[in-house]
Parts: structure tokens; sequence; C-alpha cells
């Protein structure tokens, strides 16, 4: 199995990072993980993920700001850099996704049939906002870890992360998912491009 550098925002993008790697089309290995709180700590490391690109492939998971696109951020780095990298930028508000990517089936199973999940995820403008509304539908457990308690200031329930990271990685299908999600499919196709690639180069190593 080929590892690649892992960069996310935060503890819910690791996993789902983690997932579309071993999901690949020859499946991949998150070895080297970076994270920290928020996509301005992957911005303002711009160079230094241009510097590690060039040591080893590199899959950067972040969301976007509002009016900004994938292709601006990529304008940033250098050639080499997008020739050695898989770029997984969402095109919604900050920490809509992987938010985006989980409404939808199997995440009934988790939220429960009580709320109708969306027929086009990627057009949500805050998807995490909707996917907490089904959760305050859901059974109280799931409803407890992941909905803030009334009258706090918190914006999610304590449990949310570690609840989210415990779906991705035992029941989150990140094909099926794709099939509503064409950003997803996007991210998928690039990530099977760096695979296929990294396979090929392991192939025509000399013995």
């Amino acid at each position: 199995m080929t590892s690649v550098a892992l960069a996310t925002e935060d503890e819910l993008s690791e996993a789902v990072g983690r997932r579309l790697l071993a999901g690949a089309l020859h499946r991949l290995d998150a070895g080297l993980v970076l994270r920290k709180g928020g996509s301005g700590y992957l911005r303002s490391g711009m160079g230094k993920w241009c510097a590690l690109a060039k040591l080893q492939p590199l899959l950067l998971l972040t969301d976007l700001d509002h009016g900004n696109c994938a292709s601006a951020l990529i304008r940033d780095c250098s050639a080499s850099f997008i020739d050695r990298k898989t770029w997984c930028c969402a095109s919604q508000s900050a920490r809509s996704k992987p938010g985006c990517w989980l409404i939808m089936k199997p995440c009934q199973r988790l939220l429960g049939k009580n709320g109708q999940l969306p027929v086009d995820p990627d057009a949500l403008r805050d998807p995490k906002q909707r996917l907490l509304q089904l959760a305050r539908l859901a059974r109280r457990d799931v409803r407890r870890d992941l909905v803030a308690e009334q009258g706090t200031i918190a914006a999610q329930g304590i449990a949310y992360n570690a609840r989210l990271c415990e779906f991705v990685s035992k029941d989150w299908d990140p094909q099926r998912a794709s099939i509503r999600s064409e950003s997803l499919r996007r991210a998928r196709r690039r990530i099977d491009e760096l695979s296929a690639r990294l396979s090929a180069r392991r192939t025509n190593l000399p013995s």
C-alpha cells in the first residue's frame, strides 16, 4: 500500500480523507497526517505544502469560503506541486464539506427516518446546519451527541466529531455518496488518478 501525506482542517475532515484514500482505485494510506483547526492553517502553510509535495504525494482536503473556487487556490501553487498532488476543495462555505458529502444514505440510518435527506447536497448553502436540523429529529443518543444543549453558545454537540468520525469510518460509502454529489465525484476521480500514477510508478521501479 502506498502512503501519502494528508493535510486537513479538523478531525472530521481527516476521517473523510482517510476513507477516501482507502477507497481509491489503488488503495492509499494516510502516512504523514497534518491537521489543525480551520482553513487558515492550510492556506498560511502553502509554501510548506508545495515543498512537501515535491517529496511525497499530498492530499489536501479543505473547504472554500464563499466566492472562492478551487482553481484560484491551485494557482497559488507551483506547476511541479500541481503535478504531484490531489486537491479536494469544497465550493461552498467554510465547514460545509465534508458535511455535504455525509448528508445522504446510509446517513439515514444514523439520523433516522423523521427527516428528509436533501436531493442535491451540493446545492445546500450550509450543509452543516441542515445536518444539525436533521439530527434534532434523530433518536435521543444521536441528538445528544450532535446537537448543542439549549442555552449554550456551542454550535454543535460535544460529541459531534466523535459520532460523525465513527460513522465515516464504519458506515459511510464514498462511492454510493458520490452518486448524488458532483463535488465528491470529482474528488474521488482525482484521488483515483493519483493512485493510478503511484501504482504505475511502483510497477516501473527497477527490481
